[in-house]
């Protein structure tokens, strides 16, 4: 397949597109453009850039960019957004204009370069805090942020897209994904980077709050699985671990990982506004495994400390990247 990877740039896209590739499709990576020229993680992919990858600098907010982009290819997938819960706060509208109508401006290029499929990436904040586990596709949605509400607004235009269209649209709500080259503006990574610091003491926001983690080579994997796939069309699919877990919980597994124990302070700066914290996620992922024959090979209690083994051990051989800094909170 001709596949177009929106965000391909990233902690989850530059692995999607690294999957592809290797699977043998020709991929083009759509990255926001920059006046360095640089593709983020894609600099570290090694493989050249040639007739089967290509890589387009570019912005989702920009409809005639997207259209030329997407010519000629089968399927696209989706990525490109603003996800940083705390920055939502500063600038709301920056996340409206780039994950909602961003979105409608993939919608509409699909729409006219008629591709054969549609894979957008949602996310499980849009559930908010869970209002019963574990948590299906039918669960209500509840924007607690900014940036969850920008993604509702964006999962609702993809739908319509398909409802008023036919666009072939699937949409896959990833929860909470973690592994190596991801920011240090996420929980672990930023756990990670502190024990590395060798700090006696590190700074974190809420510990109570549980999680459903996901390794992202299996994050990876379950995209790839529903842009090869058929069928799906319209609908929505969770994207879990299928276990719950609480950040506190994944500190001391980190602590254990490291052979570091520390003391942990609460930073007002990293916690979430009271009524703006998802208190509980935890994804029921049926439907994709029968679907798509997708499972995590990261699951459960052990698969999650496997998970963390690698991660940890990625961000000890590459703390040098991406200006990891343990001096710093990341927003």
């Amino acid at each position: 397949m001709k596949v177009l990877v929106t965000g391909a740039e990233g902690f989850i896209g530059s692995q999607i597109v690294e999957g592809l590739h290797g699977a043998g499709h020709d991929v083009t990576a759509y990255v926001l453009y920059n006046s360095f020229g640089t593709a983020g993680w894609l600099d570290h992919h090694g493989f050249p850039v040639g007739e089967d990858f290509r890589v387009i600098l570019g912005d989702v907010r920009d409809s005639d960019s997207l259209q030329s982009a997407m010519a000629g290819h089968d399927v696209v997938i989706h990525l490109a957004a603003l996800i940083a819960i705390p920055y939502s706060y500063q600038a709301p509208r920056s996340y409206i204009e780039t994950n909602v109508i961003g979105t409608m401006n993939v919608m509409e290029a699909a729409r006219r370069a008629g591709v054969a499929r549609v894979v957008h990436t949602s996310t499980s904040e849009v559930y908010g805090t869970a209002q019963y586990v574990p948590i299906d596709e039918k669960h209500p949605l509840v924007g607690q942020s900014p940036y969850s509400a920008s993604k509702i607004g964006a999962d609702q235009v993809a739908h319509s897209y398909w409802s008023s269209f036919g666009v072939p649209v699937t949409t896959v709500r990833p929860f909470n994904t973690y592994g190596p080259r991801q920011s240090q503006r996420a929980f672990i990574p930023s756990v990670i980077v502190q024990l590395l610091s060798g700090a006696e003491s590190i700074s974190l926001g809420s510990l109570s709050p549980t999680r459903d983690l996901t390794f992202v080579a299996d994050t990876a994997e379950g995209f790839r699985a529903v842009a090869e796939g058929t069928g799906g069309l319209g609908e929505v699919f969770n994207m879990g671990s299928g276990f719950e877990i609480s950040m506190g919980e994944v500190v001391e597994m980190l602590s254990e990982i490291s052979g570091r124990k520390v003391a942990v302070t609460e930073d007002p700066a990293r916690v979430r506004p009271e009524n703006s914290e998802v208190e509980r996620l935890w994804s029921d992922s049926s439907k994709i495994e029968t679907a798509f024959g997708w499972k995590p090979a990261h699951a459960g209690r052990d698969g999650l400390y496997r998970g963390l083994e690698k991660t940890y051990a990625w961000f000890r051989d590459n703390s040098n990247e991406a200006g990891y800094d343990a001096k710093r909170y990341v927003v």
